[in-house]
């Protein structure tokens, strides 16, 4: 199987935030001999001259200038230096010239100074940082800024919070070349939960509670081992000890959204992988996700996909069968 995303490029410029740099590099750059299929090619793109001078004294060396973006299928944006400073107009030209060509853009917190510096994301929907969402607001009054969720996906370009959503942001596009298993995959080499959806909240009201929620984490568990079944917030509250008004705000607290909203995306990872897997029908793995209805399932997942069932099967049919790890 060819490589789906082609030619990712990183940008590096002075001041850059090596964490952030170091996501991009780590989820596209690193070799994964776990699969059997080409996977990306990566280059690190230099906006400033030669050696980068990063945050913390770090200096990266890279042979490739922004003439090289003309190749790149996917470009990733790290946080940028300085949200008060407008980016070089050889970098936002270039950006301009990829996006018109296909090119799909990714940026990682403030990196989205810079395509919206561009006006790629006019009349478009993104996030950014809680941080800098108001700066974004103001500076950008034509964008449609959400403070509250991980990342936006607005088609060509996706847009990611603060710095380790934007892993989130990356798995969430390798889901969309490679299929849910191949992203669980990856996660699970960075030994990390699975790619969270992007509608989830950027941070929890209290993140640190004075009683730790470890009484949540034993009925997920049993959520997942039930998702065959018509499953209720009561049910669930009841696997928890607690009344359900109690279990509802604790798991929000714990989680950042609703325990329906969660069994929802539990259902629909399992469908994906089901799917990936080529060896169930459509009817099977309905029951398998605890749907009363193809019509229902149907709705929720191309809903949640974005595509129908029969488009996620012939384009991710197989490979989660055929690149399981042994």
């Amino acid at each position: 199987m060819l490589s789906k995303a082609g030619l990712v490029a990183i940008l590096a410029y002075d001041g850059l935030c090596t964490f952030e740099f170091g996501i991009a590099v780590e989820l596209f750059g690193l070799p994964r001999p776990e699969f059997d299929f080409p996977w990306y090619q990566h280059r690190i793109v230099s906006v400033d001259p030669s050696p980068i001078k990063a945050s913390e004294g770090v200096q990266i060396v890279s042979g490739f200038g922004l003439e090289s973006l003309s190749e790149a299928q996917t470009i990733i944006i790290p946080g940028w230096r300085n949200c008060d400073e407008r980016p070089p107009q050889e970098l936002l030209d270039a950006l301009c010239d990829a996006h018109q060509r296909g090119a799909r853009l990714l940026s990682i917190c403030s990196g989205v100074f810079v395509i919206a510096a561009a006006g790629l994301l006019s009349g478009k929907r993104a996030t950014t940082h809680w941080r800098y969402t108001d700066e974004l607001v103001n500076r950008y009054p034509d964008i449609s800024v959400d403070p509250n969720v991980l990342y936006v996906d607005s088609g060509q370009i996706i847009t990611s919070a603060g710095s380790a959503a934007g892993i989130d942001a990356c798995l969430y596009l390798i889901n969309q070349d490679y299929g849910t298993h191949i992203a669980n995959t990856v996660a699970r080499r960075l030994v990390m939960a699975p790619q969270r959806s992007g509608g989830q909240i950027q941070f929890i009201p209290s993140p640190v509670a004075q009683k730790p929620r470890n009484e949540i984490a034993p009925v997920l568990d049993w959520v997942l081992q039930n998702l065959h079944c018509n499953l209720s917030v009561g049910q669930m509250a009841q696997q928890a000890l607690m009344s359900e008004r109690t279990f509802l705000r604790r798991f929000r607290e714990a989680l950042g959204m609703t325990p329906k909203a969660w069994l929802l995306q539990a259902r629909m990872n399992l469908a994906r992988e089901l799917l990936e897997n080529n060896s169930l029908t459509n009817e099977q793995i309905m029951g398998s996700c605890g749907f009363g209805s193809m019509e229902s399932f149907r709705a929720a997942f191309r809903k949640s996909a974005g595509i129908s069932l029969s488009s996620y099967r012939k384009t991710f049919g197989g490979l989660s069968k055929e690149n399981q790890p042994g």
